[in-house]
């Protein structure tokens, strides 16, 4: 099956938004190192999504799920970002699942809730920590 065109849009969009997101987080150098290893991953999986590429899409979206249970991955330790991780691990596997099933528009359109998972929880944890920073006396 092909891509729609707007789909596809969605998708270099959706890639685009998180590479600006990362670009823009400023943490500690380890962490940093981390969230460059989850763009390479999604960036590969855009590139899977462009050429049709299975194995690769399964094999970055099992990557990025695998990420998301590591240590430095847990930058806030709150319910909501628990829950916001867990349904980022539940969009990445159903992007793997659907590379494993072959399933081109499916692939496409978790990545796409992939994507957005992604930018929507960094721009809660820059809320978070601006919060916190407003807390702290001048």
């Amino acid at each position: 099956m092909k891509l729609t065109s707007k789909l596809l849009a969605a998708i270099v969009v959706s890639a685009i938004a998180c590479a600006a997101v990362e670009a823009q987080d400023l943490r500690p150098d380890n962490v940093r190192v981390f969230m460059r290893a989850k763009l390479e991953h999604s960036q590969k999986l855009l590139e899977g999504l462009t050429v049709e590429d299975f194995d690769m899409i399964r094999k970055n979206a099992g990557k990025l799920e695998l990420l998301s249970q590591e240590a430095a991955w847990q930058v806030l330790q709150t319910p909501e970002y628990r829950q916001r991780s867990l349904e980022f691990r539940r969009a990445a596997k159903a992007l793997k699942e659907a590379g494993e099933n072959k399933n081109l528009d499916a692939a496409a359109l978790a990545y796409v809730d992939v994507t957005m998972k992604c930018v929507k929880c960094h721009q809660y944890v820059r809320g978070v920590r601006s919060a916190s920073a407003d807390d702290i006396p001048a």
